[in-house]
Formats: structure tokens, C-alpha cells, sequence
């Protein structure tokens, strides 16, 4: 096969990978938008999303699967970045992808101990996903990608501050929706980049 043949096949495996990044992320966020609606006995504003996927909870296949959608989607994403942002997001990427999935296995309500490794999953989960649009920055400034850079400062500082206000107060619903979809926006427009070519590996055209 021809050098050019080679950089085509790369680039469409990587644009195949990249649609992880939109799917998996708007799968979780229409799950827990429609959950919002159809668990009226549950608040947006003051509930945890997982409460959605408890045990016992009719909402609990649609949040599972928004849940797997992004457990399974995001660690492809995460392959993509990998080839065209140099350093360790992609890591934290997977990372996230992953812990979601624990998530998603663990569900709240099943028994106490079930309940603590839920929570030490989602701390994880929450942390890697606000650390990898941050941890993506300087190599994408460094890259000329600076509009791309500065939305990941923005949506890691958002998912940080967020997520941490989340652990205090009776808003930690509304926090923690605000915190989680601030990194999945960036998620989803460095993924768009890759698939329309204008995120590329370091050094080549492909």
C-alpha cells in the first residue's frame, strides 16, 4: 500500500473513532435530559444524575444506557485524540470513559458497599473528565489550535468549579449537569475537528 493510501486509511479510522466523542457524550446528556422529565419525583436541580440509574428507579435503562454510550464511546474518542493532541488527555479521556461504565455497573441502592465504589467511580469520572480538555491545552496552543485550547480552559474551569460546588450546598444537581456537560462540549467540538480534518496528527496532512 502507498504512503498516501496509508495517511487515507489512518485519517478514516480516526474520523471512525472520533464519532465516539459526539455520540457517547450527547447519548449521556439526552439520557439524563429525558430522565429529568419522566422521574418527576426526582429534582434536576437538587438530585444526582445517578439517582436516574438507581436501583428500583423506572428511569434506570434509560440512564444506563446514556451511561454505557458514553463509557463505550469516549475511549474510542479517546484513540483519536491520541493520534493528534500530544501528552496525557487522551489518558484522562479513557479514563473518564471507563469510570463511567463502573459507574453504570454499580448502581446506587444495590448495597453499601456497591454505593461507595459508585461514588469513588463518579469522584473519578468527574476529575478526569474536567482534567482532559485542561491537560489538552498547551499542546494545542502549541499546535496553533488556540480557539479549540481556549474553550478547554473554559470547560475545564467550569467542569472544576462546578463539580466542586456539587459536594456543598442543596444545587448539587445543577452543578454537577453544569459541571459534566461544560467538558462534554468541548469533547464533542474537538471531536467534530477531527472528523472535518482540522485536528490532524503533529507534522503530517492526513
Amino acid at each position: 500500500m502507498t504512503q498516501p493510501a496509508l495517511a487515507a486509511s489512518g485519517g478514516s479510522s480516526r474520523r471512525l473513532l472520533a464519532l465516539g466523542g459526539i455520540v457517547g457524550p450527547v447519548g449521556f446528556v439526552a439520557a439524563w435530559a429525558a430522565g429529568a422529565v419522566l422521574a418527576d419525583h426526582l429534582s434536576p436541580v437538587h438530585d444526582a444524575i445517578s439517582r436516574l440509574a438507581a436501583v428500583g428507579a423506572h428511569t434506570r435503562p434509560l440512564m444506563t444506557a446514556g451511561f454505557v454510550a458514553f463509557g463505550l464511546g469516549v475511549p474510542m474518542y479517546a484513540a483519536a485524540l491520541r493520534q493528534v493532541v500530544p501528552g496525557p488527555a487522551w489518558l484522562t479521556a479513557t479514563v473518564t470513559g471507563l469510570a463511567t461504565l463502573g459507574v453504570a455497573l454499580a448502581p446506587l441502592d444495590h448495597s453499601s458497599a456497591v454505593d461507595s465504589l459508585h461514588a469513588a467511580l463518579a469522584v473519578l469520572g468527574y476529575v478526569t473528565l474536567a482534567a482532559t480538555p485542561l491537560l489538552a491545552y498547551r499542546p494545542l496552543m502549541s499546535g496553533g489550535h488556540r480557539r479549540l485550547a481556549r474553550l478547554g480552559a473554559i470547560a475545564g474551569a467550569i467542569s472544576g468549579t462546578s463539580l466542586l460546588l456539587s459536594s456543598v450546598g442543596d444545587w448539587s444537581g445543577l452543578f454537577q449537569r453544569v459541571g459534566l456537560t461544560a467538558s462534554d462540549v468541548w469533547i464533542v467540538a474537538s471531536a467534530v475537528a477531527i472528523l472535518s480534518g482540522r485536528l490532524k496528527p503533529p507534522n503530517t496532512s492526513s
